[in-house]
């Protein structure tokens, strides 16, 4: 069982609902490439999750869709690192961020008409530049 991870201070994931696992990581690494597990795969449950809100498991679910398992877990990869424990501390800084972003409920839309004066000046320019290309035509002889 992982410890709790706090993404604020009032808002933090129970650590039973998060659980990770190792497995060798690609590219180069040296002489322990082949033998130590140093890629982190962190899981979060968030159908179980409590602590958050539904609006903010929807929005989590909108801005990682992606990165979803079939069963319904967030799914957080680390290999950046050649140690197992810095790139477990990488993933659940990462699912932090992630947690975080989707804290922030985006601002409602307030729809907006142009004004009477707006409106007005196009119609204003509108006639002005046909005015203009009006009186461009004409006066050409063909002879």
């Amino acid at each position: 069982m992982s410890p709790d991870l706090f993404v604020t201070r009032e808002v933090f994931v129970p650590g039973h609902e998060i659980s990770w696992t190792a497995s060798r990581s690609g590219g180069p690494g040296g002489q322990n490439v082949n033998k130590v597990s140093t890629k982190v795969e962190l899981r979060f449950d968030l159908f179980r999750n409590r602590t958050l809100s539904e609006g903010v498991k929807t929005r989590l679910r909108a801005l990682q869709a992606g990165r979803f398992d079939a069963h319904g877990r967030l799914v957080v990869t680390c290999d950046t690192t050649r140690s197992q424990s810095q790139n477990l501390e990488l993933a659940r800084e990462k699912l932090a961020g992630m947690v975080r972003a989707a804290l922030i409920a985006p601002k409602r839309r307030r729809p907006t008409a142009p004004s009477k004066s707006a409106r007005r000046k196009r119609v204003e320019h509108k006639r002005h530049v046909g005015e203009k290309k009006r009186s461009r035509g004409g006066g050409w002889d063909d002879g």
